[in-house]
């Protein structure tokens, strides 16, 4: 499978002129049928904390424009958007569309990240989410995600075998992001691909950096600091057959709370 990881600069609350920025994105990429498309957390927004501006459960705006684009350009699509749950709060969703331009999935970020405020405006998921896109078996996940392991594990005894995150995850802690997604590679097995977005908002610098990691650990494309797309080719052979050579997955073990 091919995929295209688009990085961007986001216009803050501004969905138009995101929706603008990425069709010309992926006019340029040319992707070709069935290849996966892959934006950042809240790519039409930025990370706000403004849910009533933000939210899709009125318009539908960004959900559209992805199924359309999904439907045009014959791929699947993964993007975040904000809808709004039954508490009021925001719901940070990852939300996923066929080649047909048809909802796949719909996950919603498990972990605010309360250090941050997201808690404050924005309920947590409760379900992990898993969904076959071509040949692959794709979980998403949502930026602050990361640093729970046994989410990803979780993920792996459902079968996944590739994992996407998609985040706005901040200058500071830059070094994090990159270590972070090569373990889930390596202890799950799996491709990692982290999609961030670069530029700055009212609040935060993003350095970018998005990147796709083979089931090694090994990095098969990256990108630096600037707006743009990178791509890379998923091998699901070569990934069955290593970990029928090296099968860690099968002993994996289930705990109970007291060990």
């Amino acid at each position: 499978m091919k995929v295209f990881c688009c990085q961007l600069n986001i216009f803050w609350e501004n969905k138009l002129a995101n929706h603008t920025k990425v069709t010309a994105l992926l006019g340029q990429a040319a992707p070709p049928e069935g290849s996966l498309i892959i934006f950042p957390e809240m790519f039409a927004t930025g990370f706000s904390m403004n849910v009533a501006a933000i939210t899709e459960s009125t318009s539908h705006q960004t959900e559209e424009f992805l199924a359309r684009m999904a439907a045009d350009h014959r791929v699947f699509i993964l993007g975040g958007v904000v809808n709004t749950g039954s508490d009021g709060r925001g719901r940070n969703e990852c939300v996923a569309f066929s080649p047909a331009g048809a909802l796949i999935e719909r996950y919603c970020k498990l972990h605010p990240f309360t250090f941050g405020g997201e808690a404050e405006h924005y309920t947590a998921g409760r379900d992990i989410k898993v969904f076959s896109a071509g040949v692959f078996v794709i979980a998403p996940f949502i930026c602050y995600d990361l640093r729970f392991p046994e989410v990803f594990r979780a993920a792996v005894r459902r079968g996944a075998n590739l994992f996407v995150v998609i985040a706005n995850w901040p200058t500071p802690r830059d070094y994090h992001w990159t270590a972070l997604l090569k373990a889930r590679a390596i202890e799950n097995q799996a491709y990692v691909i982290g999609v961030n977005r670069c530029g700055n908002d009212p609040r935060h610098f993003y350095l970018g950096h998005s990147v796709v990691f083979d089931p090694h650990g090994r990095t098969v494309a990256e990108a630096g600091t600037e707006e743009g797309i990178i791509s890379a080719d998923l091998d699901l052979p070569s990934l069955i057959r290593y970990r029928h050579e090296f099968p860690v997955i099968e002993d994996m073990r289930v705990l109970n709370r007291d060990g």
